[in-house]
């Protein structure tokens, strides 16, 4: 269960310090409005357990950024606006993080970068030249780098957010992801993530799919 008392101290530190000496509103409303949207019921696995890792590997990943506090208002934003059965949501994530981060005295400029590492998680492939866009790519994959009984979890709960999917279809949809994914010349741009989960994602990658190849069971 995340700890929400903690995700919201977490929040207002990281905005505070992303707008500097010119403050602005107080950031309580935007934390709760945020931790309102990781709670909501259709997500399964893009929860506030989610934004808690994503943040933790950021942390873990931040020498590697140019501007962490950015990259750690973009984790708080990737997934902010979560409806499984709609494709824009990284889009509207994005737009999201445009008006609430405006209206809540962060630059201009530090705002556009925040919505633009938020709109490359639609591909997680980060430019070589983009240290920030690399942590938090990494942050957001690292999932796939999990131990058996946790990357398992990880699928479950991915399944039952399109529960709505028949099984067929969502055995197509799941196996181009993972071609997807396992097609990119990396999944992890950082030193530390290209050394520590790569090969174990790999694995797991790969694994899923060809369990995804066996004939299916069970009403389709």
């Amino acid at each position: 269960m995340a700890d929400l008392d903690s995700l919201r101290t977490r929040f207002t530190r990281t905005l505070e310090a992303a707008r500097g000496p010119g403050g602005g509103p107080d950031p309580a409303p935007y934390a709760d409005n945020l931790l309102t949207r990781w709670q909501e019921p259709q997500r399964r696995y893009h929860t506030a357990e989610h934004l808690t890792a994503v943040l933790d590997r950021v942390d873990l990943l931040e020498r590697y950024a140019r501007d962490p506090d950015a990259v750690r208002l973009a984790a708080w934003f990737h997934d902010a606006v979560y409806l499984p059965d709609r494709s824009e949501n990284e889009e509207r994530s994005a737009r999201l993080a445009e008006r609430a981060l405006a209206e809540a005295g962060l630059p201009d400029a530090r705002t556009a970068e925040v919505a633009r590492l938020v709109r490359l998680t639609v591909t997680h492939d980060p430019a070589d030249d983009d240290p920030d866009g690399q942590v938090l790519c990494d942050a957001d994959l690292a999932i796939l780098a999990s131990p058996p009984s946790a990357y398992a979890a990880y699928t479950t709960a991915v399944r039952e957010e399109y529960h709505f999917v028949p099984n067929d279809a969502f055995r197509t949809g799941r196996a181009a992801v993972l071609r997807q994914l396992l097609d990119l010349p990396r999944l992890f741009r950082t030193p530390y993530g290209a050394s520590e989960w790569e090969a174990t994602a790999r694995h797991n990658l790969t694994a899923e799919l060809e369990m995804l190849s066996l004939p299916a069971s069970g009403p389709s």
